[in-house]
């Protein structure tokens, strides 16, 4: 199997959530809401979940191998730091353009 795209569609500069992601296998099936983590001074994927019950959540969807799950996190992880600089810097430029509207009218 091979990841095909790897897609930062959020990023943020505070807490410990870090990114949302979306990955494409093999040009053939696309895995939305994967979540880049920053805790104890390490970055690590969180698998997109549902709440099942009260504080439990269950993955959607997972890796079965931890091969695979190394792979997966490795091209995460680096497409994070490849794109969010440009995601933080446009997210920075759309809030300026929101507030600009709003300073212009008082």
């Amino acid at each position: 199997m091979e990841i095909t795209s790897v897609k930062v569609r959020k990023a943020f500069e505070d807490g410990t959530m870090r990114a949302i992601v979306s990955v494409t296998l093999d040009e053939q099936i696309a895995i939305h809401d994967i979540k880049v983590i920053y805790a104890g001074d390490r970055y690590f994927i969180v698998m997109p979940s549902r709440k099942v019950a009260e504080n439990s959540f269950r993955d959607i969807v997972h890796p079965i191998n931890s091969e695979f799950r190394a792979i997966l996190e490795k091209a995460v992880i680096d497409a994070y730091f490849e794109q969010k600089d440009a995601l933080l810097e446009e997210a920075m430029q759309k809030a300026a353009e929101n507030a600009e509207p709003a300073e212009a009218a008082e």
